[in-house]
């Protein structure tokens, strides 16, 4: 090839890159911003119970094996597992496709020409091999090896094997993610289920006070002191308290149930022990600083993995733009009777490359870098909400315990007072120095701090679960 010819199409091709590089949509710009406050409560202390294992972190034995069975069992996160079986596949699939195909093939036919063609008249008058007319039909029998390779030149090929990857690592953070919102939910409902309980039993104890009133009630009717109002007062009272343990024990029926399809298991008692539940200590929390958000949540991660692959889908995207460099090639052997096929004569082979580019009517190659831009943005914008989303989660939780916590501490000093005026309010009431009225009061305010009592604690255990899963921990 003379000199002249090779500069001609270098010529060629830079004006056509040339061409490409000015015809190509400009991207809108949009960096990640990754920056979060410095602290959380004016603490630059760095340890985290994010890293704590969920088998050290919950030490309940019943609720351990509740949890443990749970991420061996539940569907939805083995349906997630499967996912990331798909992801990891298409990272295969992708890698494939920039190295060379190469593919055998075999095959036989059998062609017949009408005489009165051009072919047909030229295998008339020509001998197949010396001495031996051209068969009619003619037969044809193949064996070749077939190679084929599109030359990642602008890399377009491996940024999308890199994209998959990206995603597939998505898809386990993803799972990660799953596992800390599997083990909170178990836990909380867990703490609910020992707070329905406890409920259970306040209301039965306190059916127990009232039925004791009423009997006292009824005699101070006897004596004339008091009319029959009062006694069916109490008796109402009574029988409502009766018909609220039936809406407990549904709801002790559907925690159970709730726990059970977490678990991956038909409906069944959960073991636990309740008489605790009033006694548990919320374990201390150390939420260190902000930036660990970043490495510890895993939808964080996921989050930033997906911008990673949004990133080199563009890059894939930009690559359309420019020529694509195929090469194919050949090699076999072709007769027409099997005995002559593995013959030094019968073999054949080509190679061909070709150079694509394209010109005209790009509005699909446009559109879709366009999208892919467009999802680029969306990704940071993702992201971003990733990570405030977290913070605000930390933050929440932690004035959620603080408030708690005062909360429950004079919840507690009502239960008492209440628990002591139901002995002050019935001899008061024996000696005639209290309407039966106070008496009531006194035993229906006295149940319902109990209750709400149970209900803070309830809410200051599933805040510790919460504030746990916010920080990122549960997935190790």
């Amino acid at each position: 090839m003379s000199d002249k010819r090779i500069y001609r199409y270098l010529g060629i091709g830079c004006l056509s890159l040339i061409f490409t590089a000015c015809a190509i949509p400009s991207l809108v710009n949009k960096t990640e911003n990754k920056t979060v406050p410095v602290t959380f409560k004016q603490s630059r202390d760095t340890i985290n119970t994010a890293k704590i294992k969920w088998r050290d972190f919950f030490t309940d034995p019943e609720l351990y094996a509740l949890i443990d069975t749970a991420l061996r069992n539940n569907q939805e996160l083995n349906i997630i597992l499967q996912e990331i079986n798909i992801a990891r596949n298409e990272v295969r699939a992708r890698k494939g496709e920039y190295l060379p195909f190469v593919n055998l093939q075999g095959g036989a036919g059998l062609e017949k020409v009408g005489r009165y063609t051009r072919f047909g008249a030229l295998d008339d008058s020509q001998e197949i091999e010396p001495g031996r007319a051209t068969p009619d039909p003619l037969p044809d029998f193949l064996l070749a090896a077939n190679f084929s390779w599109q030359v990642d030149i602008w890399k377009k090929l491996r940024n999308a094997k890199k994209s998959a990857m990206f995603r597939y690592l998505a898809t386990t953070e993803g799972k990660n993610f799953m596992v800390t919102h599997l083990i909170a939910e178990i836990a909380s409902s867990y703490y609910e289920l020992m707070a329905f309980d406890n409920q259970l039993e306040f209301l039965r104890k306190n059916i127990e006070i009232q039925q004791n009133a009423l009997v006292i009630v009824k005699q101070e009717k006897l004596a004339a002191r008091v009319t029959e109002l009062a006694v069916r007062r109490f008796e109402a009272e009574v029988l409502k308290n009766q018909s609220r343990i039936y809406n407990v024990q549904q709801s002790i029926v559907e925690t159970e149930n709730r726990i059970n399809f977490l678990v991956g298991r038909f409906p069944q008692p959960v073991l636990r022990n309740s008489r605790t539940f009033i006694a548990l200590i919320p374990d201390s929390i150390s939420v260190g600083i902000p930036s660990q958000l970043l490495q510890n949540r895993p939808d964080i991660r996921q989050a930033e993995l997906g911008l990673a692959a949004a990133k080199l889908d563009i890059k894939a995207a930009k690559a359309n733009f420019y020529p694509s460099l195929n090469i194919n090639a050949a090699i076999g052997y072709e007769a027409f009777n099997a005995s002559h096929l593995i013959k030094p004569e019968s073999m054949l082979y080509a190679v061909a490359g070709g150079l694509t580019q394209p010109l005209i009517n790009r509005n699909a190659i446009k559109a879709m870098y366009s999208n892919a831009n467009a999802r680029q943005i969306q990704a940071v914008y993702n992201y971003e909400r990733t990570i405030l989303t977290a913070y605000i989660e930390v933050a929440n939780q932690l004035s959620n315990i603080n408030n708690l916590e005062k909360s429950y501490a004079l919840r507690a000093q009502q239960v008492q007072a209440l628990t002591q005026s139901i002995d002050i309010s019935t001899r008061l009431f024996k000696s005639a120095r209290a309407d039966y009225m106070e008496v009531l009061l006194v035993q229906r305010d006295a149940l319902e701090s109990r209750i709400e009592l149970v209900e803070t604690k309830r809410r200051q255990m599933n805040a510790v679960v919460n504030i746990y899963q916010a920080l990122g921990g549960g997935w190790n």
